[in-house]
């Protein structure tokens, strides 16, 4: 008598996702995901660079810095290295400050400004070089975003993070960038380990979104620390539940009450990659505004003055209008340059006026021109609503229709229904560039600039990552550049 086959053990998701991250090697990688990964790179110190001046920013590592701890990362504003957690904390929080970081759709979350700095900091402490950095970022990113969509609504077409007040960003993005993370160690069993602890990290919500308050600025940090800490706990010994993801008290029952589609994490995983499809932000606003920025500049473009206005409705998808148009009378006088990057009638007015950058840029949003008598007055004549045809197409775009009522008694419409930044309207490498020298000439000088573009141009040649901060350390032109561990 033969022996009986043995049994299939039928692997947990995050089973799963450990074997696809120890998996992945750079020489495996799409060529466009290596491009990718190497363009956020720029892209996110870049940001972290221009939001160094910041008193958040300044607030984050002051407190990095007081927690002490071994030495190990580098961390923009700060001179001396820092514990990998604190490093990447410092450049999490600073690479989500300005709302100019990268947008995946339709998860409707910022991936790389948890991710990024996670694994910069944790590779730079463990002495990996580029290739494998890339190959780690790509992961992190990978699952971060696979993630996300697990808990995408089909039918609402809306994230269910988002519905239930959670910011998905930097919930998925402690489980992504923790992923990424213990990826550069080649164990699937550490990934599997770093999930379960890294779940019980996660966090974020919303609300000042709605009605003010400098917290979210936080999250992605926190999102980066959280998953150094937790991949550095699973080398101490800790251990995570192989069921974190799919378990009857796990992740997605916590925060989706166990509303989710696994499909979305392992169908295609390791052969089809989303990482080269996450939306690169050409203003430095709330993603669901850009539109808004897009058809009133066309109405500049055409002509059209402030005193030719008498009225503007906003169509935007239902989804988007609690953060961009609600409560109207807030999002019509915003207080500050950051509410200013939430609302809608904002939006509209500096793209009616036009700015810096690639439209509009980091000089159109700040404390004073959010009270700009000119810009208050454009506001106060623009509604924001609920539109159909928008609401249709969300969230695979974030379109707007703008109708302008004129003081001559025409009527104006303009419709942007794609996203710039996207794949269907890509920014090219002139228009990274251009967005990159924007925001990192406010703390680094040219031959700086230059530089730091060109190590990440190269990155897989890299073989010592604090190359990539040389600068960066000292990028804070409001006083901090001494700031150091001592």
């Amino acid at each position: 008598m033969s022996a009986a086959a043995p049994a299939t053990v039928e692997r947990t998701l995050a089973q799963q996702l450990g074997d696809f991250a120890a998996g992945v090697r750079y020489e495996d990688l799409p060529a466009e995901v290596i491009e990718s990964v190497k363009s956020r790179v720029l892209d996110i110190l870049g940001i972290a660079a221009a939001a160094a001046p910041l008193d958040t920013s300044r607030a984050a590592r002051r407190w990095a810095v007081d927690q002490g701890g071994t030495p190990a990362a580098s961390a923009v504003g700060v001179t001396d290295l820092l514990p990998a957690g604190q490093a990447a904390f410092v450049n999490g929080v600073l690479a989500h400050s300005l709302d100019y970081d990268d947008t995946h759709l339709p998860s409707v979350l910022h991936p790389s400004a948890s991710v990024i700095p996670a694994v910069l900091a944790a590779a730079q402490a463990a002495g990996k070089d580029g290739r494998e950095t890339i190959a780690a970022i790509a992961v992190g990113l990978e699952i971060c975003v696979r993630l996300g969509m697990a808990g995408y609504d089909t039918e609402a077409k809306n994230s269910t993070f988002f519905e239930h007040g959670q910011h998905a960003t930097s919930i998925c993005g402690a489980m992504g960038a923790a992923a990424g993370v213990a990826s550069l160690h080649g164990k699937a069993q550490w990934v599997t380990d770093a999930l379960g602890v890294a779940a019980s990290m996660a966090s974020g919500i919303i609300e000042s979104n709605r009605t003010g308050g400098t917290v979210k600025r936080i999250h992605c940090g926190w999102a980066a620390h959280s998953a150094v800490n937790a991949v550095e706990l699973v080398r101490y010994g800790l251990t995570g539940p192989p069921t974190v993801l799919e378990g009857r008290f796990g992740f997605f029952q916590a925060w989706l009450h166990g509303q989710f589609n696994p499909a979305e994490i392992t169908d295609g995983l390791g052969d089809r990659w989303q990482v080269q499809d996450i939306f690169f932000k050409p203003y430095p606003a709330n993603h669901f505004t850009h539109a808004a920025v897009d058809a009133a500049a066309a109405l500049r473009r055409a002509g059209i003055r402030p005193n030719d206005v008498e009225s503007i409705t906003l169509g935007v998808p239902a989804p988007n209008l609690r953060t961009i148009g609600e409560p109207l009378d807030v999002k019509q006088k915003p207080e500050t340059g950051y509410m200013a990057q939430f609302s809608g009638p904002y939006a509209v007015a500096a793209g009616l006026l036009g700015g810096g950058g690639l439209e509009v840029g980091l000089d159109d949003y700040t404390d004073e021109l959010a009270q700009d008598e000119l810009r208050r007055s454009i506001m106060a004549r623009v509604n924001v609503v609920a539109d159909e045809e928008c609401t249709a197409i969300f969230p695979l775009q974030f379109p707007a229709v703008l109708t302008a009522r004129l003081t001559d008694g025409r009527t104006v419409t303009e419709k942007v229904l794609t996203t710039r930044g996207g794949p269907q309207r890509p920014l090219g490498f002139e228009d990274l560039g251009r967005k990159f020298e924007d925001n990192a000439r406010r703390t680094l000088p040219p031959a700086a600039r230059e530089r730091l573009r060109e190590t990440c141009r190269t990155l897989p040649d890299c073989q010592d990552l604090a190359v990539l901060f040389q600068d960066l350390t000292a990028a804070d032109a409001g006083g901090l550049t001494d700031l150091h561990t001592n």
